[in-house]
């Protein structure tokens, strides 16, 4: 029997379940690895190379490769695993997160400090106004 997921029509939301967690635990352990010094030397000297050590699919390589980390939650990241990634190439969470709403660290800073996204974002879509 499937579980009921009412948190599944969010639009623009991927919500970080049981599923995302078996579909994406390659992936989360290779940026766990980034941990390593040595790994992030390696990763950065033939990243295709590196990714290709892990039994990741296609799709979650193409998107490490292309830093596009919104694919990357897509195909089963977990943002706190990502962020590893992101602080391997010398970008800052902020620096992340910006880039993952199409904005620059600024207008991401702006839009936080002023209390974030409009309440708009966060509706289901069976929700009424």
């Amino acid at each position: 029997m499937a579980l009921d997921k009412p948190y599944k029509d969010i639009p623009g939301t991927t919500i970080f379940d049981a599923e995302q967690s078996r579909k994406g635990y390659h992936l989360n352990q290779f940026c766990m690895s980034l941990m390593k010094a040595e790994n992030r030397t390696r990763f950065k000297a033939d990243e295709r190379a590196y990714l290709d050590e892990w039994p990741m699919t296609e799709e979650q390589k193409l998107a490490v490769l292309a830093r596009d980390l919104n694919r990357c939650i897509a195909a089963g990241g977990n943002i706190y695993f990502l962020a590893k990634i992101g602080a391997t190439d010398g970008k800052s969470f902020q620096q992340m997160a910006g880039s993952m709403t199409g904005m620059s660290e600024e207008e991401y800073r702006d839009m936080m400090i002023a209390g974030g996204r409009s309440v708009e974002g966060n509706r289901t879509i069976g929700e009424k106004n």
